[in-house]
């Protein structure tokens, strides 16, 4: 094996490198900011600061009530997640498991419904969750993401069901495994590189979603951290030492997800790419 390090190698290392201070900067303007006064900001937002405001996270954290929307973002991500993966690994496994022509009919509409835009049906949805009893819920909004989600979490899961060896799941039923028994304790163990996966998607999407409960939820104590921090950005204030802290506080539990995930997602990543 060839281990020389070339001059193109280099090349590729200064333009990764390159790359990464790129994507780095907004990381750097939101960071900088968030400890900057108000005036600061308006003179210079790319510059060091001069004195660290560290009291406008302390102000954030009693102006918003961060630790109830921390909690609410946290039920709801956690609840649609455990939702998702168990209705979206069943079912997928079901359909190719089962061919025929309705799993091929439904598996097909599942698909489709990823391309509707959600513009399409965001007034009937609330037309429907209105005479449903769901909005201004947390329960509500839940169902509504195991709706929007599975879409996607179906798909993932049913390309991956394929690569799981059909023998070993017949073996189990030969000695006496019931088809329960035969998904819980033989298939979903190896679907762990792909609900990983799915759990990463669908995390970063209900935790950074905007849109959806902004719709659904009208109370103040029902809010999540996108709804809570947008609350410093009016049509004529625009707060951004406020929201800016706001933004750091509600992006580090997602920052500290993926550190604590960092090992299954290389080993999920090895063993699909083995699969």
């Amino acid at each position: 094996m060839n281990n020389r390090y070339t001059k193109r190698t280099f090349l590729l290392e200064i333009v990764a490198i390159a790359l990464a201070i790129v994507f780095m900067i907004p990381f750097y303007f939101v960071l900088v900011n968030s400890v900057k006064p108000f005036a600061a900001i308006l003179i210079d937002a790319a510059a060091w600061p001069e004195e660290f405001m560290f009291s406008n996270y302390a102000r954030v954290w009693e102006i918003i009530q961060f630790p109830r929307a921390f909690m609410n973002s946290f039920i709801i991500t956690t609840i649609s997640n455990i939702g998702l993966v168990l209705i979206s690994s069943m079912a997928a496994w079901k359909m190719v498991r089962t061919p025929g022509k309705f799993s091929k009919i439904l598996f097909i509409l599942f698909v489709s419904a990823m391309v509707i835009p959600f513009q399409t049906v965001m007034i009937p949805l609330m037309k429907v969750g209105g005479t449903l009893g769901l909005t201004n819920s947390i329960p509500g909004l839940i169902l509504m993401y195991f709706g929007f989600g599975v879409p996607l979490s179906l798909f993932l899961y049913h390309g991956f069901v394929k690569t799981v060896p059909v023998e070993i799941e017949e073996s189990a039923m030969m000695d006496g495994c019931s088809s329960f028994g035969v998904f819980w304790r033989i298939v979903f163990p190896l679907l762990k590189p792909i609900t990983v996966t799915v759990v990463i998607l669908n995390t970063l999407w209900i935790w950074n979603d905007y849109l959806l409960p902004l719709l659904v939820l009208q109370d103040a104590e029902l809010r999540t951290i996108p709804l809570a921090a947008s609350s410093f950005f009016a049509q004529y204030t625009k707060q951004w030492d406020m929201g800016l802290a706001a933004l750091v506080l509600g992006i580090t539990p997602v920052i500290i997800f993926f550190l604590f995930l960092q090992k299954h997602i290389i080993k999920g990543i090895a063993s699909g790419s083995i699969k």
